[in-house]
């Protein structure tokens, strides 16, 4: 990862990683996916001691999966330089059974084809959420939308919103997405915050105000953390629920951007994150 102001290589990163991290300062996470045999087990020690079962990592023989990209100075939208898909190019997912019951499931961005298979896996969830990108939405975009059908929270950036529904409005945008199944619509809006849209409603939360940005990357995935995170803490979702979750994402973005991969979310902790959903809270509501 390269930004104006520094770069790194060879670090921890990935949407699942990003997003688990968030996730667990609320309840403890189940992860399903695939490494490589280069995959250190250092990091896999570094979820499991943030009450992350890790029983659904696959490792096979192979590289794991890799991406570079770099920021320029806006630091709102990647350049991709490489994408090595590594093990995940023919990798077909397998949730253990005891995972099959999990209420809440997020489905992160990879082949939709993928997100489905894993779906169809799970027994009744209460709730399910999916991210994607532009390349899926490109090339996968049939697939992509059978698997948006079937769940119940949509997570895009403006761009991509704009794509899958070939509209420059947002709000256009994401009615056209709502028509395709999903409950509400997130987008993503890096510095401006985020907006979640219903069948009937709109709801914006600011960015939580930072001094200095390091590295957007998982900014994305760390916001799914910290709203499905906050979901599992609540015995009813319902649309209020899902306007305060918005808030905990925000928040938990906001952590991830702090540092190069995923040590600013890492270092994170619930009392912290508690604390910034209040002064966001007040900045949200002032008048």
């Amino acid at each position: 990862m390269q930004t104006p102001f520094a770069s790194r290589t060879e670090v921890l990163g990935g949407a699942a990683s990003y997003f688990a991290l968030a996730a667990s300062m609320y309840a403890p996470v189940r992860m399903v996916g695939v490494v490589g045999d280069d995959f250190r087990d250092a990091d896999l020690d570094r979820f499991r001691r943030h009450d992350i079962d890790v029983d659904g990592i696959e490792r096979r023989g192979g590289r794991s999966f890799r991406w570079l990209g770099r920021y320029d100075y806006g630091l709102n939208a990647a350049e991709t330089i490489n994408t090595d898909l590594g093990v995940f190019g023919d990798w077909r997912p397998h949730v253990p059974a005891r995972f099959a019951a999990s209420e809440l499931v997020f489905l992160a961005n990879i082949h939709p084809e993928i997100q489905l298979l894993t779906l169809e896996q799970m027994r009744k969830p209460a709730l399910v959420a999916l991210d994607t990108m532009n390349f899926w939405i490109e090339k996968e975009r049939d697939a992509l939308v059978r698997v948006i059908g079937r769940v119940d929270v949509v997570s895009v950036n403006e761009a991509e919103v704009r794509q899958l529904a070939d509209t420059h409005s947002v709000f256009r945008a994401a009615k056209k997405v709502l028509a395709l199944g999903p409950r509400a619509v997130v987008v993503k809006r890096a510095e401006y915050g985020a907006v979640l849209l219903t069948s009937d409603r709109a709801f914006w939360t600011p960015a939580y105000p930072l001094e200095e940005v390091r590295d957007p990357t998982g900014a994305g995935d760390a916001f799914a953390g910290g709203f499905i995170g906050h979901l599992a803490t609540c015995p009813v979702i319902d649309d209020a629920t899902l306007r305060r979750a918005m808030l905990h994402g925000t928040v938990c973005a906001s952590f991830a951007v702090e540092d190069f991969s995923v040590d600013g979310i890492e270092r994170a902790d619930a009392e912290t994150a508690q604390a910034r959903v209040r002064e966001l809270e007040t900045l949200a509501t002032a008048g």
